[in-house]
Parts: structure tokens; C-alpha cells; sequence
């Protein structure tokens, strides 16, 4: 939340320039107060535990968030039970014929990096959401192939194949400490890595608009603002719980498939003991961030969002 603050106090232009939400009397007294509707667009295939993990980072602000879940209109999911999409979740077209809006959207990631993104069977769907967000949402969050997914429609940036899984948890630079996105990060931190592919920095920094706010010299860029669409690309899962990787390493094993143990999760690399969790805090830190910079700059007519400018 903003600090208020007379804007002729000294601390104003220091809080400023490190990133610090303020506000002066008047921006404090025009500002009015609703509750923030936030999408989820849920591609991953356990739809409850990706559902559990978003609501617990972005129901951990003092701010009333009114959460909808939506679905790709014709895709039906093998792993979440039918009642239970059927009770909470809506098909995208419905959303698109209402016209309603959105503060926030997240697009989750989905196991699927193998394929080209034209051959994904709900792709022109989903081309048609990410172009819907510039008229209907204020701000969208695109998760590890959700994020790739968006940066590859809106800017043509491509994803790489990898020679082996990137899989773990590395460290990642804080690249820019006066982000309103990275209040509170220290220097460096932690991140679950769980993919085939990858984004490559300098073809993102060859793209103007385009910000790498957390990258690792191991794994590449993981946090990219896009100013101009309001949007952050995230290519990792600080969303992931304690044991989420232990559960992909698991199955992998059962399955026969050749997996490395995720580097630097296990104490000592030791999958007999129970795993760490060392990225919660920043965790709920960027998503805490996301949920107040759409707080401090969504219109609050509901029907003037997607009309503004950039961040």
C-alpha cells in the first residue's frame, strides 16, 4: 500500500526514485476505493492446485479481490474433475460476448512447450484472448508458457528448445530495484525453474518497450515488463508450493522417464529429504506488487479500462 506523504517533503523524491509507492494529498483525496476483479486463465492440467497457489498470493493483500476463473472454450481437461470445471469455471466466449472487464489476468502456463505455438489445438483462441486483454483488461501476468506464449504474439519473440530440462531452483539478479513490481527484493533470490524451454535475453533487449527485471546467468531472463501493454512475463513459478517440484520429479520417476533431481531444492540434493522453500517471500512480495500497481492506476469506471496508457 502507498505511504501519504506532502509532496514538497524531501523523502517524497528519495521514496520516488527507490520504487516506493507514494502519494500526495490530492492524489489521496480523488482516489476511490472498489474491490478488483482478477481473471485466471487456468491452462495448467491440475486446475485446483494452480488455482490454490494464485489465490494465496493475490488474496494476501488487505485489497477485496473478486477472483474469476475462466477456461478455453472448447478444451476439455483430462485431470479436473467435469463438475467442478462446471461450477466455477466459464468459457472464455462467454466472457468475450458479455464485454465485461478486468483489473488483472493471469494466463497460466501449460505442459506443452514441445509443440510450435501454431500447432497448439486452442491457439487461435487463445491469440484471440491476448488481443482482448488490450481492450478489456488494465494489467495481464503471463506465467512460464503463458509469458512465453504473449511475448511471442505481441513481439515475435521466440522460444528455444533446451538441451536438457532446466529444473530446480537457481538464483536470479534483481536487474531493476526501483520497479514498483520488485518493492522488497533483495539483491539477488531464489526461483523454481521447471521447463524445456527458454527466452533469450538478448533477443528480448532487442525489442523496445521490453524490460528484463529479474534475470540468472544459469537460466536466463525470467521477469519482463511490457510497459506500452501493461503487461509482466514471468518464464518460472515463484507461484509454485513447497512440494510442487518434488511432485513433477516423482512422477517423472514412477514413469520411467529420465529426469535430473532438481538442483539446489533437496538439502544436500538428497531427494529423501523433505524439500525447501526459499522463494515464498518474494513470492507473495511480486504478486503483493502486481495487485497494488493495478490498485494504484486501474480506472475506477470499470468501463474505462484497456482505454489508458502506459505504465
Amino acid at each position: 500500500m502507498p505511504i501519504k506523504i506532502p509532496s514538497s517533503l524531501p523523502a517524497f523524491d528519495v521514496l520516488t526514485r527507490e520504487g516506493v509507492m507514494v502519494m500526495d494529498e490530492d492524489q489521496a483525496s480523488r482516489q476511490d476505493i472498489r474491490p478488483l476483479r482478477i481473471g485466471l486463465l487456468n491452462l495448467m492440467p491440475k486446475k485446483i492446485q494452480t488455482e490454490n497457489q494464485f489465490a494465496r498470493l493475490i488474496g494476501a493483500t488487505p485489497l477485496q479481490i473478486d477472483l474469476s476463473l475462466i477456461r478455453m472454450s472448447e478444451h476439455r481437461t483430462k485431470n479436473t474433475a467435469a463438475d467442478h470445471m462446471e461450477s466455477f469455471y466459464r468459457p472464455f466466449t462467454e466472457v468475450e460476448a458479455t464485454g465485461e472487464k478486468f483489473d488483472g489476468l493471469i494466463i497460466t502456463g501449460a505442459p506443452i512447450e514441445h509443440l510450435e505455438f501454431s500447432d497448439v489445438t486452442y491457439w487461435d483462441e487463445l491469440t484471440r484472448v491476448f488481443e482482448w486483454t488490450t481492450t478489456h483488461v488494465h494489467s495481464t501476468f503471463g506465467v512460464c508458457w503463458g509469458g512465453m506464449a504473449m511475448i511471442n504474439h505481441f513481439h515475435g519473440v521466440k522460444k528455444h528448445l533446451l538441451d536438457a530440462k532446466a529444473f530446480g531452483c537457481f538464483r536470479h539478479r534483481n536487474m531493476a530495484p526501483a520497479s514498483p513490481f520488485l518493492r522488497g527484493f533483495s539483491d539477488d533470490c531464489v526461483i523454481p525453474v521447471s521447463r524445456w524451454t527458454e527466452m533469450r535475453r538478448d533477443e528480448i533487449d532487442a525489442v523496445d518497450g521490453l524490460e528484463v527485471l529479474l534475470d540468472s546467468d544459469e537460466v536466463g531472463p525470467c521477469l519482463v515488463q511490457d510497459s506500452a501493454a501493461r503487461s509482466l512475463y514471468i518464464f518460472n513459478h515463484l507461484e509454485y508450493d513447497s512440494d510442487t517440484l518434488k511432485q513433477e520429479y516423482d512422477r517423472d520417476i514412477d514413469a520411467g522417464t529420465p529426469i535430473n533431481v532438481p538442483c539446489n531444492y533437496y538439502p544436500d540434493d538428497d531427494p529423501a529429504c523433505p524439500p525447501q522453500n526459499r522463494w515464498r517471500s518474494h513470492a507473495h512480495l511480486l504478486y503483493g506488487n502486481w495487485i497494488n500497481e493495478i490498485y494504484q492506476t486501474t480506472p475506477f469506471d470499470m468501463d474505462a479500462i484497456g482505454l489508458g496508457s502506459r505504465w
